[in-house]
């Protein structure tokens, strides 16, 4: 029985006709339709479509008038679909994938016009919109970072961490950063999402991870006596990868770096995926490397992370450091503080920028500080120059 989730054709009968208005499209669950076109006014056959088919569907997608009309070949059955469920779809893809579909519509116009003799159809949001633009920079700027990895355009440096009791400089936090030769500065939020939303984000953290080694190896070779870890950020395919630690250890291998210098940090919304993350725990403890815990109560905070994962350091995040003075926050630091202590965690407080944060955390015994007033990123160069002076 037809209704409105439901369509039922007779044969010969018309399912919507050339220049129609794109209101819906179907999913054929029964039967057979044929579409055509009008051609030196006569119809022009273009195809069948049969069960499991779609039909309708690019009209609805680029908002453009009917392109051809259909017709049942035998009884069918039919499931309407409302531009607005293909519409919510569209606008939640990936807007590369968004772009790409839309320019392959445009030209699927374009050939079909061309073939019927009629005038070429412009699909609604071809790629000279805003949105296109910058999708296809994204395409771009996909392909300048492969080029950056190439080229070794991608620097690392080193934000330094202090030990807040002795005062020394105990360690680095890698930071990646790209200069590039025609648009610039290319910030991190860009190209690291860029890299995330893609395999991009596992060659960019073997890059990262071998600058690290270098520079951990020119380290022990210019300033011996001096033993320095570096941190460094793992992604969550890297997480997910079996054979991560095992990469890691070689590339050591390779440099001549000991694992106690690497620290690996994995970000807190990371953690949710318990045994993956215990797993590489357990690897990156019995290749002698420590683990920390980045961005501690960012907002997937859960005690579940520190009874049930050991790591080896809390890094709290630089916004409750910059509140010390709310008696709340400091509250909430002071607490983070006593947990780790208890659970045999150090604690790395982020962000800290004034000598009375500095002084604060000392008291409340946090045992590592990093941010703007211990020292901005460096490069290798200038972290040499800080661990000798």
């Amino acid at each position: 029985m037809p209704t409105a989730y439901r369509i039922e054709l007779e044969a010969g009968e018309v399912l919507f006709r050339e220049g129609d208005a794109p209101t819906t499209a179907f999913l054929i669950e029964s039967g057979t339709l044929r579409i055509t076109a009008e051609r030196d006014g006569a119809p022009m056959r273009l195809g069948d479509l049969s069960a499991g088919a779609l039909v309708g569907e690019m009209a609805v997608l680029d908002d453009s008038h009917r392109s051809a009309t259909v017709t049942a070949v035998s009884a069918c059955v039919l499931t309407p679909i409302d531009r607005a469920q293909f519409a919510e779809r569209l606008q939640a893809a990936d807007p590369v994938v968004r772009a790409l579909l839309l320019s392959q519509l445009s030209r699927y116009r374009t050939a079909l016009a061309t073939f019927t003799g009629n005038d070429p159809m412009v699909a609604a949001a071809a790629a000279g919109d805003a949105e296109s633009a910058h999708a296809l920079d994204k395409i771009r700027l996909e392909s300048q970072l492969r080029s950056a990895m190439e080229n070794r355009e991608l620097e690392i440096r080193l934000q330094p961490i202090q030990h807040i009791a002795s005062g020394r400089l105990a360690g680095f936090e890698a930071l990646t950063r790209w200069t590039h030769p025609e648009r610039g500065v290319v910030s991190p939020a860009d190209f690291i999402a860029l890299a995330e939303e893609t395999s991009l984000i596992v060659p960019v953290g073997e890059y990262v991870l071998r600058e690290v080694c270098i520079a951990l190896r020119r380290i022990g070779e210019e300033a011996p006596h001096t033993r320095p870890f570096i941190a460094f950020n793992v992604s969550g395919r890297q997480v997910g990868d079996s054979e991560y630690v095992a990469r890691v250890l070689a590339q050591m291998r390779a440099h001549a770096v000991a694992p106690a210098q690497l620290k690996i940090e994995i970000t807190e919304s990371l953690v949710l995926d318990y045994s993956q993350i215990a797993t590489l725990i357990e690897r990156a403890h019995t290749a002698g490397m420590q683990v920390a815990l980045d961005d501690f109560g960012t907002g997937y905070s859960n005690l579940g992370h520190l009874h049930k994962l050991a790591f080896d350091t809390i890094k709290i995040d630089q916004g409750f450091i910059r509140q010390l003075d709310d008696p709340r926050c400091l509250a909430i630091v002071r607490a983070v503080i006593g947990m780790a202590g208890a659970l045999g965690c150090d604690v790395v407080a982020e962000g800290v920028e004034t000598p009375e944060h500095l002084a604060q955390l000392k008291i409340l015994g946090c045992q590592y500080a990093q941010g703007w007033l211990i020292g901005k990123p460096l490069t290798v160069d200038d972290a040499l120059a800080a661990l000798t002076r």
